[in-house]
């Protein structure tokens, strides 16, 4: 907890700055691993000071380990298993290896490269980030087919200008979120004339909202789809899973209000 706390507090904040969010999850899988080599001896001492000056009677870690009622799962399970196997290896390092796995899920390497490629767009600190290689980089590798070969081509062309107007433009010094840039580009038409960039902006802007959005989907999965709805349609599904994940705008919906919809719809017997 002590490592993964100062990680947690970054993506915890309203305005996250992403690079260096990002060097902190690279930090903190690089302190874990060190932890689960070279960490148990440390904080075993630091547990037998603490039991020692509380009175807290210390298992003798020679000893057999004893599962209690539960059983082994296979017959060829080792019984012989010590106290210090079971609380080095079972428990601190499996702990260990759950945080490791579930980093490494959620910031992969695609994932982290994603973030940092995104980060060159943003107008934190007068867009000092900023680099058109990346954003080409990004477009290139992670949005191909949101952009033909010609806009890839002008695209390039479209942040040599953004460069030089927009970055140096008086409206955009005070800025420091992509929303705010997306604002500002609208309402000064200039995301008419760099279309290519407002669409790289918009796309960014759209990724951890499709992100949670598939999370919430894969949950609610879980839980409408049961043993007793396994036949249920594709289209059924669908519905049923988008009015459980956004439950709280389907609580606004009243019958009335849903029969006088499809009434309109098409010609309907009213019940």
């Amino acid at each position: 907890m002590e490592i993964t706390n100062l990680l947690c507090k970054a993506l915890q904040q309203q305005s996250q700055d992403i690079v260096n969010a990002m060097h902190l999850v690279s930090t903190t899988k690089s302190l874990l691993q060190k932890l689960r080599e070279d960490g148990w001896e440390p904080i075993f001492e630091s547990v037998t000071s603490f039991c020692t000056s509380n009175a807290i009677d210390i298992p003798d870690l020679n000893s057999q380990y004893i599962r209690g009622w539960c059983k082994p799962r296979h017959k060829n399970d080792d019984t012989s298993m010590t106290m210090e196997h079971y609380f080095k290896y079972d428990i601190f390092t499996a702990a260990i290896d759950f945080q490791l796995q579930e980093l490494n899920a959620r910031f992969c390497d695609k994932t982290v490269e994603l973030l940092m490629l995104s980060s060159t767009l943003s107008p934190k600190e007068a867009f000092k980030s900023f680099k058109v290689d990346d954003i080409c980089k990004l477009v290139e590798k992670y949005y191909p087919k949101d952009f033909t070969d010609q806009e890839k081509i002008h695209l390039r062309i479209q942040l040599q200008h953004y460069e030089l107007d927009v970055l140096k433009h008086f409206d955009f010094q005070e800025i420091s979120t992509l929303c705010e840039l997306c604002w500002v580009l609208s309402s000064s038409g200039k995301s008419t004339i760099y279309h290519l960039v407002d669409r790289v902006i918009r796309l960014v802007l759209t990724l951890s909202i499709s992100t949670a959005t598939t999370e919430r989907a894969f949950s609610a999965m879980k839980l409408v789809k049961t043993r007793l709805h396994n036949k249920m349609e594709d289209d059924f599904l669908t519905d049923t899973m988008a009015v459980y994940i956004e439950k709280d705008i389907a609580k606004t919906f009243t019958t009335e209000e849903i029969m006088e919809e499809f009434y309109q719809i098409k010609n309907r017997r009213r019940t």
